[in-house]
């Protein structure tokens, strides 16, 4: 088959997360259908993580592309980009606080920026419920998506946005994404002002660092008074139930966590086990460095599916700079097979050097001289 005009092809995206969303409201800027499938029930079935910052040179890019860059300003937080690094003792060691009209890297709720970017696309774009199940169809197209529901979609092109257990990766690669030896245990602060004072003012307006070499956290404010910490650890991805434990027993983590963190002071202590309701276990994944694939013209990847790195502050950025590249890529080729030979000549490059750079990022976490403060993506 004929590799057919962008204008004229069936786009899907599977993934409602910022990188599928972005592509899809860029390809609508400029006149090119597009539909959007997510295996969520809806937009508010669950929690879409923490605080992210959103970058001048890739994320921000993405968003003025949009049409979005003034209303995301609106809504984000300058003051987030405040970075505070301590010792385990809960004294400073740095301390980084943003110029009042510093915007490079300002903070914005996940949530927030999830729901900028619906709510700025055609009503209907995005199908909710639909878990893709399998992609069939011969290479060059047409392809047809199997969704869990039993409903079958037939589609020209297949952009996996779906993070980082992408189903539409084995279309074109083997490579499943592997543990690093690092895991975040992620915990809540809530009404924090009122009901964590110390707490509060221990992380200040951004974001906290402290690590001893073998164990670590990060510490950041989210809008709503909210506080999210991760606690950061070397262990064996199965730590928990090693010590006869289920994720959901709270109790006996803060026993394990108060052994680990015994040589911390009582204040950086309260960070870790003070936390309000359960624990979220979060081991740290990767995929192969590098990653690639041979184009394929009915499929591509962008984002965590195509290159799941270390929670460094790239994840969100690199997604939203690949959906922008891409769509625009679709908007200006004669076919869509040219337009993902242009995006992945700059998307796979990129996203290999970027991956090299941060192979072994997450031992960078449990490091005294946490030098980046940006955790964009500690939410998978």
């Amino acid at each position: 088959m004929n590799s057919p005009h962008p204008a004229n092809a069936g786009i899907s995206i599977i993934g409602a997360g910022p990188g599928g969303l972005t592509c899809a409201r860029i390809l609508q800027q400029r006149g090119i259908a597009v539909t959007v499938y997510d295996r969520d029930p809806g937009p508010d079935a669950r929690d879409q993580g923490g605080t992210l910052d959103l970058h001048a040179d890739n994320g921000q890019i993405a968003l003025r592309e949009a049409g979005l860059l003034d209303e995301f300003f609106a809504l984000a937080r300058p003051e987030g980009q405040e970075m505070r690094r301590m010792d385990p003792s809960g004294t400073i060691t740095s301390h980084e606080v943003p110029a009042s009209d510093e915007l490079f890297k300002p903070e914005i709720d996940r949530g927030q920026l999830r729901n900028l970017l619906l709510d700025s696309l055609r009503p209907g774009t995005v199908r909710w419920g639909r878990s893709l199940d399998t992609i069939s169809g011969p290479a060059d197209g047409p392809r047809r998506l199997h969704f869990a529901d039993g409903t079958c979609v037939e589609t020209d092109l297949v952009i996996g946005a779906d993070g980082a257990f992408s189903r539409v990766r084995r279309a074109v690669s083997p490579a499943v994404p592997q543990y690093t030896g690092v895991s975040f245990l992620e915990a809540w602060f809530s009404d924090v002002e009122n009901r964590h004072p110390e707490i509060a003012e221990l992380v200040g307006s951004g974001s906290t660092h402290a690590a001893d070499g073998k164990r670590g956290l990060f510490a950041q404010r989210n809008s709503g008074n909210h506080i999210r910490v991760y606690i950061v650890q070397r262990v064996p991805a199965d730590w928990i139930s090693t010590h006869g434990l289920t994720a959901k027993d709270t109790d006996g983590i803060r026993a394990v966590l108060r052994n680990e963190y015994a040589h911390w002071s009582p204040l950086m202590r309260r960070m870790i086990t003070e936390n309000d309701g359960p624990y979220i276990d979060r081991p740290i994944l990767a995929l192969p460095v590098p990653h690639t694939w041979e184009h394929n013209a009915t499929v591509t990847l962008l984002g965590d599916a195509a290159h799941l790195m270390p929670p460094l502050g790239v994840g969100v950025n690199l997604a939203m700079l690949d959906a922008s590249e891409l769509a625009l890529a679709l908007a200006d080729a004669a076919t869509v097979g040219d337009a993902i030979r242009t995006y992945e000549k700059t998307m796979l490059p990129r996203s290999t050097e970027t991956a090299k750079a941060l192979e072994h990022g997450a031992e960078h976490l449990l490091s005294a001289d946490l030098r980046d403060s940006g955790d964009d993506d500690a939410q998978p």
